[in-house]
C-alpha cells in the first residue's frame, strides 16, 4: 500500500493542534512578509497562482509540503500518468491525462497502446467534424447541419457545456461557430425537451447521445424522444439515423437504436465521466461547433498544464499548491465550502462543473481499503460569476460564515470593450475582481469606521472581520487554451486532495443507492399501482414516501 494513515501523521496532528492559533492568525501581517507572499505565488506559462492570502505562514506551507511526501503523493502524482491502478475498488487505471498526450508518446497498459488509440479515436473525430462542417456529410434532405443536441447527463454534459461556452470568450471560437447553435439536453423533466430544442429546426439538427453503456437511464429516454421528434419533422423520416451519432462503448446497442457504426465514437474505462471532457464526450461535439483547430487547443493548455503537474517540484507545483490550500482550510481549520468566482461572463457554468468534479470525487467516508474515516473528505462548492456574485451572497462572505473563496480573472478580454467615463468595462470587471480578496483578507475594523466618521450605532453593523482566506488565479487571455489548462489545474487539484486524504476520488458508488431505489419506484408507476401503502419497505422505501406516493399518483 502506498498510502499512510492520515490521522496518523505526526505532521498532520502537528497540523490540527495549531488550528486554533491559525484560525485567529493576523492575515494582514501575513501579507506584509514579503517572502512569505513570494513563496505563496507562482507563474507558468501564462498562468499566476496567488494563495498569500491564505491562513498559511512559511512553517505551515512547510508542514503541508512533508505531508505531501508522508501520503506519497509524488508518487501518485505519477501513478495518474503511467497508468497505476488508482481506481482501486474498479480496478482501474486512471489516465484522463493520456487525451491530451503528444502524439507520437507512448504508454502500454493491458498490452494496448494508449495514446496510439486516443489518436485513432482524435483523427476519426476531426475527419467526420471537418466533413460535417464542409457540407460533406448532411441531412436527410441533403443539406448540411447548422444545430447540434448534446444528450448526456452528468460527465457527459456538465463538462461540455462548460467548455463550449468558455469557449465563446474567444473571438476566433465566435467566427468558427457564427451561424451554428450547440444546444445540451440532460434533465429528464419534460421541460428539459423543450427549452433544449427551442427554435432548432429539425432538418438542420444533429443529435449526439453520449453514454458509455448506452444504458443511462435518463439520456435514454431523452434520446428516445429525440429521435422521435427527429421522424415527426425531418423531410425523409426514414432518414432519422443521418441526423445521429454516439458517444458510446455499446455499437450493439447503438446499431439497434438506429446509428450507423461510422457515426459512432468510443472512449475508454480508464476515463471516468467527469474527467472526459478531453475524450470524444467533449471533442466531438466541439470540433463540430467550433472546428477540430479551436477543439485541439482545449487538449494543449490541458497539456500544458499536465506537464507543469507532472514535472514541477511540489513547492512550485499549482495544482498541488492550490490542493494543499484547499486541505488545510477544509480538514485543519473544519472550512468545509468553498466559493467559485470566475470573473468572466463566459466562465458563468464554471461553478456548477466543479460542483460535480470535486463533489463526486472527494465527497467520500472510507479510505482505499474501505475503514471508516474519522475525518471529513470533500467540500461545497458553490459559486457565481463576477460581478453578479457580489450582488447575489458576497454578504455571507464578508460578514457571515468564513468561506474560502477562488477568484478567476484575466488580464486581457477579447470581447468588444469600450470606455465609459476613462475606464473599459473590463477594467471595470477587473477593479472588483483585484478589490474582493482584499477586502476578504483585511476587513474593515471598528476604529476604521469611527475615523471615516461611522455613526456610532451603525459600526458594529458595518464592522467586518477580515481574515477571510481565499485564492487567486489569473490567466492572460479567456481561450480555449486557457480553458484546457484550468480544467487540468482542478482535475491535478481534485487528485492530490484525494490522495492526501487517502481516498478514491475516482469512483461514486454513492450515486447507485438512489437510483436503486427509484428503479423500483420506477416499476409501480409502470404497473400503475395504486396500493401504495403495501410498498413500504423498511429501510428503503419509508412510510412518508408512500403517502407522498399516493398524492402523486392520485393526480398523475
Amino acid at each position: 500500500m502506498l498510502s499512510n494513515k492520515l490521522e496518523e501523521s505526526a505532521v498532520f496532528k502537528s497540523l490540527l493542534s495549531s488550528s486554533s492559533a491559525a484560525k485567529n492568525a493576523d492575515l494582514a501581517a501575513l501579507l506584509r512578509d514579503r517572502s512569505r507572499c513570494d513563496r505563496l505565488i507562482k507563474s507558468y506559462k501564462g498562468v499566476t497562482l496567488d494563495l498569500s492570502r491564505q491562513l498559511i505562514d512559511s512553517a505551515t506551507l512547510d508542514a503541508l509540503l512533508s505531508l505531501c511526501h508522508e501520503m506519497n503523493v509524488p508518487k501518485k502524482i505519477e501513478m495518474l500518468f503511467s497508468g497505476g491502478i488508482l481506481n482501486g475498488t474498479e480496478g482501474r487505471s486512471v489516465l484522463h491525462s493520456a487525451l491530451r498526450a503528444a502524439r507520437g508518446t507512448s504508454l502500454t497498459v493491458d498490452g494496448s497502446d494508449v495514446v496510439a488509440d486516443v489518436y485513432s479515436v482524435l483523427d476519426s473525430i476531426k475527419e467526420f467534424s471537418n466533413r460535417v462542417r464542409k457540407g460533406s456529410i448532411v441531412a436527410s434532405d441533403g443539406k448540411p447541419f447548422d444545430s447540434l443536441l448534446c444528450i448526456g447527463i452528468g460527465g457527459s454534459y456538465l463538462g461540455i457545456a462548460f467548455a463550449a461556452q468558455a469557449f465563446m470568450a474567444s473571438s476566433s471560437a465566435r467566427r468558427e461557430c457564427e451561424g451554428r447553435k450547440i444546444r445540451f439536453l440532460a434533465n429528464v423533466d419534460p421541460a428539459g425537451f423543450r427549452i433544449a430544442t427551442e427554435g432548432l429546426d429539425a432538418n438542420r439538427t444533429m443529435v449526439i447521445v453520449i453514454s458509455k453503456t448506452f444504458t443511462t437511464a435518463e439520456t435514454m429516454k431523452n434520446a428516445v424522444v429525440a429521435r422521435d421528434w427527429l421522424q415527426s419533422n425531418i423531410a425523409d423520416p426514414s432518414k432519422f439515423g443521418d441526423h445521429l451519432c454516439a458517444i458510446s462503448t455499446n455499437l450493439k446497442l447503438t446499431k439497434d437504436f438506429g446509428i450507423d457504426d461510422s457515426h459512432v465514437f468510443g472512449f475508454w474505462d480508464w476515463v471516468g465521466g467527469r474527467f472526459s471532457v478531453s475524450s470524444a464526450v467533449g471533442m466531438l461535439p466541439l470540433a463540430i461547433h467550433f472546428g477540430f483547430d479551436i477543439a485541439e487547443q482545449f487538449l494543449s493548455g490541458a497539456r500544458m498544464m499536465d506537464e507543469h503537474f507532472r514535472q514541477t517540484p511540489l513547492d512550485d507545483n499549482m495544482p498541488v499548491l492550490l490542493a494543499l490550500a484547499s486541505f488545510y482550510n477544509s480538514t485543519v481549520l473544519g472550512l468545509d465550502c468553498v466559493a467559485l468566482l470566475p470573473y468572466s461572463e463566459d466562465l458563468c457554468l464554471f461553478p456548477r462543473y466543479i460542483q460535480q468534479l470535486c463533489m463526486e470525487s472527494n465527497g467520500k467516508s472510507v479510505r482505499m481499503n474501505g475503514d471508516k474515516l474519522s475525518y471529513g473528505t470533500g467540500e461545497i462548492y458553490f459559486g457565481e460569476s463576477g460581478t453578479n456574485g457580489q450582488h447575489s451572497f458576497y454578504q455571507l462572505l464578508h460578514q457571515g460564515r468564513v468561506v474560502p473563496s477562488e477568484f478567476i480573472g484575466f488580464i486581457r478580454s477579447d470581447n468588444r470593450d469600450v470606455a465609459e467615463n476613462g475606464v473599459t468595462f473590463h477594467e471595470e470587471l477587473m477593479a472588483n475582481f483585484f478589490a474582493q480578496p482584499d477586502a476578504l483578507a483585511y476587513g474593515r475594523t471598528p476604529a476604521q469606521l469611527q475615523a471615516a466618521g461611522c455613526s456610532a450605532h451603525l459600526v458594529a453593523h458595518k464592522a467586518c472581520s477580515g481574515n477571510r482566506p481565499s485564492a487567486v488565479m489569473l490567466f492572460e487571455e479567456a481561450t480555449p487554451y486557457t480553458v484546457g489548462a484550468l480544467v487540468a489545474l482542478y482535475e491535478h487539484r481534485v487528485a492530490v486532495q484525494g490522495f492526501l486524504w487517502g481516498i478514491n476520488s475516482f469512483d461514486q458508488m454513492g450515486v447507485e443507492l438512489g437510483k436503486v431505489l427509484a428503479s423500483d419506484i420506477r416499476g409501480y408507476f409502470k404497473a400503475r399501482h395504486s396500493d401504495w401503502a403495501s410498498v413500504e419497505k423498511e429501510g428503503q422505501i419509508s412510510y412518508s414516501t408512500t403517502k407522498l406516493l399516493s398524492l402523486f399518483a392520485g393526480s398523475a
